[in-house]
């Protein structure tokens, strides 16, 4: 776990691994669909600029879905909302507002709208591939606790290791998965205010240090579900685009009626197959609060969009195709 990887000297600028994982996959994500993109680009910079707008709009809405589903446990007052390099970014929320900003701004610019989201859809799961790393790097989206040799263990004061030690009802857990004994709590000063709680690392004696590192009370070990996810996504993002490939192919033919050959399929497709992968993802997860039965939000979420990428692809394959012209 690293969630900072290093500091600017002189300047004093902090390097986060998530931050950094955010802009990478979205370099990623903008290259690829530029390249894919060039047999129906006007210009380029299109490219570049519908972007840049979905990257607000997506990181505005990602930041204010998450902010929604965990106000309860944010410190900070409404500052709070702004600091997005200490992670709290949820997909499904940047999603909902990325996409109808790209679909508007190619509307506004007369572009094939339908063959943009295909390309977008590729370039959404690279970027999601890289950006899950930065979730592992910083420790959060984390899973259950398994005993598989491929488990990881996340440090003493890490988000896993907080959900470890206390009890969550809202997870239908009354009691903590990992009972640490009293003198590990205590009062301590955080950016001078006095709280109670878990002590700083630092604060722990020796013996302590060692027990919550190699001995009784370190971190449980659990699903390394941000790898999961980010491996997910790479897969998903090759069938995405074997898939487009094979739409082409079949649209250069003439091969319109063939199912699922339209423009609009594959990005349809997308909200199909990641839905469902999320959904089943979701239950290794021990971070999001259960809200109707033992299900989340993103599970609820995910079947939406099973059901909507199902309506998509059928209103896509009545539609006529497009011809584009540049």
């Amino acid at each position: 776990m690293y969630p900072e990887l290093f500091k600017i000297p002189f300047i004093g600028l902090h390097i986060n691994s998530y931050g950094l994982m955010m802009v990478v996959g979205f370099i990623a994500a903008v290259s690829m669909i530029r390249h894919l993109s060039r047999e129906i680009t006007p210009d380029p910079q299109l490219i570049t600029n519908a972007a840049l707008y979905s990257l607000i709009a997506g990181v505005v809405g990602a930041r204010l879905f998450y902010v929604v589903h965990h106000f309860g446990n944010m410190e900070g007052g409404i500052l709070s909302f702004f600091a997005i390099w200490r992670g709290g970014l949820e997909l499904y929320g940047a999603v909902l507002f990325a996409v109808p900003v790209i679909f508007f701004y190619l509307l506004y610019h007369k572009l094939p709208a339908r063959h943009y989201l295909d390309i977008l859809a590729i370039g959404l799961m690279l970027a999601l591939a890289l950006g899950r790393i930065g979730c592992f790097m910083r420790g959060c989206c984390f899973g259950k606790p398994t005993a598989l040799p491929w488990a990881v263990r996340f440090p003493y004061g890490s988000d896993a290791y907080y959900s470890q030690i206390y009890p969550n009802p809202q997870r239908n857990r009354p009691e903590p998965q990992l009972k640490l004994p009293d003198e590990f709590f205590g009062s301590y000063t955080d950016n001078g205010k006095n709280l109670y709680g878990l002590k700083p690392y630092e604060d722990l004696t020796e013996q302590q240090k060692d027990m919550v590192k190699n001995g009784e009370y370190h971190c449980l070990p659990v699903h390394p579900t941000q790898l999961y996810s980010s491996v997910n996504a790479a897969v998903l993002c090759l069938i995405l685009y074997l898939f487009w490939r094979r739409s082409q192919h079949a649209e250069k033919s003439k091969i319109v009626n063939k199912l699922f050959a339209k423009p609009g399929s594959t990005f349809a497709l997308m909200f199909i197959v990641y839905g469902i992968t999320r959904f089943f993802i979701e239950f290794l997860r021990d971070d999001n609060p259960f809200e109707i039965g033992s299900l989340t939000v993103s599970q609820i979420i995910s079947a939406s969009l099973i059901i909507f990428g199902a309506i998509l692809m059928a209103i896509f394959n009545r539609m006529k195709p497009v011809v584009h012209r540049h």
